[in-house]
């Protein structure tokens, strides 16, 4: 299992500020606790043993509440945006914190369901640098779909008007730090989505697993208000 995890908890969160405009997205409160601890319960289930947080956006606020200890499963590191990085730049840096040849990624806000066990299994056994959690939705055409060619992804579709079934990007990678580091430059602006995989699909191996847990994101007012009722029963405490 990959025991280092990095959670990209630096997002302005926009569309929620009619609801929590006083907290960053992951602080934001369900069920009482802040959204963040859940996806801590999540890692520290699946053997994660360190955390790095990617912060910016109101970060102090992040970094204030767990560099006290408060948090005891598992060690908590900071990784502080002096700028906006975009999601591939704050990655970049928040590695910097990190010391394994892999590492896992995921958003601040949001949680996908996903056995981790099995990903980094499946990972492993592919040979790919890097790989993906995918999830098969209805509507593919709101997110853009991924291509497999067996496990191996080999193109990213645009959004587009058209509604139909198909995979998307779920928002959790298990990165190469090495390879991910000596691809990208350090301390700039870009996107992992559109500046990193899709540009590396034919120099690098990037391979794709679907998975069909839970999927929720809290960045609108509805589906934080529907987050308070699927975290009622959080099987990962």
């Amino acid at each position: 299992m990959v025991k280092e995890a990095i959670i990209l908890a630096g997002g302005f969160g926009t569309r929620l500020q009619s609801v929590v405009s006083d907290l960053p997205k992951p602080m934001a409160p369900v069920n009482g606790r802040p959204f963040l601890e859940y996806l801590f319960d999540y890692l520290v289930h699946s053997g994660v043993k360190s955390i790095v947080l990617s912060i910016g956006h109101k970060g102090e606020m992040i970094s204030d509440e767990y560099s006290k200890g408060k948090w005891k499963k598992a060690k908590i590191l900071f990784s502080q945006e002096d700028a906006p990085l975009g999601t591939g730049g704050a990655i970049a840096l928040a590695m910097h914190q990190c010391k394994s040849e892999e590492v896992l990624v995921l958003n601040g806000d949001s949680f996908f369901d996903v056995d981790l066990l099995d990903l980094t299994a499946r990972h492993s056994a592919s040979h790919a640098q890097h790989s993906i959690a995918l999830r098969r939705v209805e509507n593919a055409s709101r997110y853009g779909a991924v291509e497999l060619d067996e496990s191996r992804i080999i193109s990213f579709k645009e959004k587009n008007e058209g509604i139909q079934p198909g995979l998307i990007n779920g928002g959790i990678y298990i990165l190469n730090r090495p390879v991910y580091l000596k691809t990208t430059q350090g301390k700039t602006n870009f996107s992992i989505e559109r500046d990193f995989f899709e540009k590396e699909l034919q120099r690098q191996a990037i391979c794709g697993f679907e998975y069909k847990g839970k999927f929720i994101d809290i960045g609108t007012p509805e589906d934080f208000t529907r987050a308070q009722h699927e975290f009622k029963h959080f099987k990962y405490r």
